[in-house]
């Protein structure tokens, strides 16, 4: 059921090695706090610069290659993304440099993620679509991953430094790979047969509606997830009597390994999809992940095993539809107007994934000043999430049943 082609397989690698820096600023915030004398809004603030210039770079790139052609959008992304990285890796050495040039990397890799949806689906049956956007969303789990380990690893080594070079570097390499494999890949640019603005191709028929409303929910509970989890592991490591710095190292290994149970996830949802259809996987998973953001912050004085388990659940299914809705929306979305549709779709799901993260944030705040215990605190912050959760459910039953 996961058997792919080596087309797809080689672009998902590079795609890994592409996406290695994504995550290095997070990794080393507690260093960078300490040698460049920074508060921590500060050190959010380069990882905000990058989210910023990421989404943008995501609707710009999804735009342009209706006009200019999936496979030139993607080329033009890659090879910008080499630059900037290399670029961030060695001249990144304090707050304003660092801001600067991780927003440039955020600006430059919208391009090997919304255009490549497209180049899939031009080239993969329909029987076979969910899987391969399977190893699509996967390699992206993978490269979250892979940019913590490499991290850690160069840390230890050469400091912050060593990590943005090591970081910054790899993507080099991924262009390269991602380059070698388009050379036969055709460079189309579909007509556009109807008319309409992109909010009218986006929000006019009830499946786009309803898959757009669904992803942009999807986005609130998975990157609020992302955000909030670690810390809620964390919290039950201290609650079971673990120190906060023990803590703290226990959440990290396992929010890495989460991003690699997100691959996996990809990997099954998107090919179980090809079997069972769409919109059955697309509710089953919403349902079940939305139970679990109402749920698992309620749990959190449970022995630690049992809330790290429901937490692996959680970040297998959190992630679970995010295949199977990229592959619904090229299925039910002219392919002249493919481009235009996905770049509003990203900009509207990260839009509210950014807005999430705070207000889980307010809700822990609000909770924590009232003096509730932590099963209140947790379960209310984690619930607020769930609503997105709740309404990826009702859109995914509404679809038309194919």
């Amino acid at each position: 059921m996961l058997q792919i082609d080596r087309w797809t397989f080689a672009v998902s690698a590079a795609r890994i090695l592409l996406f290695a820096n994504f995550m290095t600023v997070a990794a080393v915030i507690p260093i960078l706090l300490d040698e460049w004398q920074i508060n921590g809004a500060e050190a959010g603030a380069i990882i905000t610069a990058f989210t910023i210039s990421y989404a943008a770079s995501l609707f710009g790139f999804a735009w342009a290659a209706d006009h200019i052609g999936a496979r030139r959008a993607v080329e033009i992304s890659a090879i910008a993304s080499a630059a900037a990285s290399a670029a961030f890796g060695f001249f990144a050495r304090d707050w304003l440099s660092a801001t600067l040039l991780y927003g440039l990397v955020g600006l430059a890799q919208g391009g090997v993620y919304t255009p490549l949806i497209m180049l899939f689906s031009e080239r993969t049956d329909p029987v076979r679509r969910g899987t391969a956007m399977g190893w699509l969303i996967a390699s992206t789990s993978v490269g979250y991953a892979g940019s913590l380990i490499l991290s850690g690893l160069a840390l230890s080594q050469g400091g912050y430094q060593a990590a943005f070079i090591l970081t910054g570097l790899a993507p080099a390499v991924g262009a390269v790979l991602l380059l070698i494999c388009l050379r036969g890949t055709p460079n189309r640019v579909h007509p556009r047969t109807s008319r309409g603005s992109i909010w009218q191709h986006t929000f006019g028929g009830r499946d786009a509606r309803l898959l757009t409303t669904g992803y942009t929910a999807h986005c609130w509970e998975l990157l609020g997830s992302w955000a909030w989890l670690p810390a809620l592991i964390a919290a039950a490591y201290t609650l079971n009597g673990s120190s906060i710095a023990a803590a703290s190292q226990s959440s990290a290994m396992a929010t890495g390994a989460m991003h690699l149970i997100g691959a996996t996830a990809s990997f099954v949802m998107g090919a179980l999809s090809d079997q069972l259809g769409r919109r059955t996987v697309l509710l089953g998973v919403a349902a079940a992940a939305a139970i679990l953001s109402l749920s698992i912050g309620w749990v959190i004085w449970l022995p630690v095993w049992i809330v790290l388990a429901l937490a692996i659940l959680y970040a297998f299914l959190t992630i679970g539809d995010s295949p199977v809705l990229t592959t619904a929306i090229t299925e039910v979305t002219e392919p002249g107007r493919l481009g235009a549709v996905l770049a509003l779709r990203s900009l509207l799901g990260f839009g509210a994934g950014a807005i999430a993260p705070l207000a889980a944030g307010f809700t822990f705040d609000a909770a924590t000043a009232m003096a509730w215990r932590p099963a209140f605190v947790w379960g209310w912050t984690f619930a607020v999430l769930g609503i997105g959760g709740v309404i990826a459910a009702f859109c995914a039953a509404g679809l038309t049943r194919r």
